[in-house]
């Protein structure tokens, strides 16, 4: 082989490796989810709360359909390639995406999305999601392959990850991505907690969204340090409406908190 030619076969083999590389770690294509999202969720309440079109997600299941259809083509060898970001994005637009498409499956006959299951199987521990080699859960998603795996320790993903209820934290209008993601965390947790209808100073008690308690372990993983709930909440101060001297008592662990109601009702349009 000439020398001219060998060069030839070089740069045609870095140039594979490098197009390898750059599919592998390339961000999932979530741009069908990002469009039923914009077309069907409308923010309200200056961004802290969102209502769901549920009919129109109906009108337009097909495409629903094909995107999570999408998302379980990928295998877990190309997932393990991504970046952290990549991966929690996937993993919430796929929890999103498949709760929309379990209310799908009942509406418009529920109030609630846990009036889909029954005692002895919850809409949340139901096996209907193919997802990296097997059928899972809304459950097995967040807690085994978001929370449990302790890979992402982001306790963020509890106002991204939607649980189709009024009191849940807000289902954002946007497909969350990679690039984006620390952003759109940052977006969703700081709406949800300046929600004064969920979170509340009232006198010298903070009444805050259950979803502090039912998790409360998440806030203590020395998250950005913080080691607590109450230096989690301290963070969102400003968000919270509290004062320079409210906020310090909260990080201090002067300020009493106390949990409100769940509003369970599906957040439908």
């Amino acid at each position: 082989m000439s020398l001219f030619n060998n060069l030839i076969v070089k740069m045609a083999i870095a140039t594979t490796i490098l197009l390898s590389s750059a599919v592998a770690y390339a961000d999932f294509n979530h741009s069908s989810w990002d469009a039923l999202l914009d077309k069907h969720v409308t923010m309200t309440s200056a961004g802290k709360a969102s209502v769901v079109d549920y009919a129109g997600m109906q009108a337009d299941k097909s495409k629903l359909s094909s995107y999570l259809s999408a998302t379980s083509k990928v295998t877990q060898s190309e997932f393990n390639r991504w970046n952290k970001d990549e991966q929690l994005a996937f993993l919430i637009n796929v929890y999103n995406a498949a709760t929309v498409e379990l209310v799908l499956t009942k509406y418009p006959n529920i109030k609630s999305i846990k009036d889909i299951g029954s005692l002895l199987s919850s809409p949340w521990k139901q096996d209907f999601i193919p997802l990296l080699g097997k059928t899972r859960s809304l459950d097995d998603i967040e807690h085994n392959l978001i929370r449990g795996s302790k890979r992402y320790n982001d306790p963020r993903i509890h106002f991204a990850v939607n649980c189709a209820s009024i009191g849940c934290p807000a289902l954002l209008d946007d497909a969350f991505t990679g690039n984006k993601l620390d952003k759109q965390l940052e977006q969703v947790t700081s709406k949800f907690l300046a929600d004064s209808s969920r979170n509340r100073l009232k006198g010298s008690t903070l009444e805050v969204s259950p979803i502090f308690k039912w998790y409360k372990e998440d806030f203590a993983t020395n998250w950005r340090g913080t080691n607590n709930l109450e230096g989690f909440l301290g963070r969102y101060s400003s968000s919270l409406g509290l004062n320079k001297s409210q906020a310090a008592d909260l990080k201090s662990g002067k300020t009493k908190i106390s949990y409100t109601d769940y509003d369970w009702r599906l957040n439908k349009k």
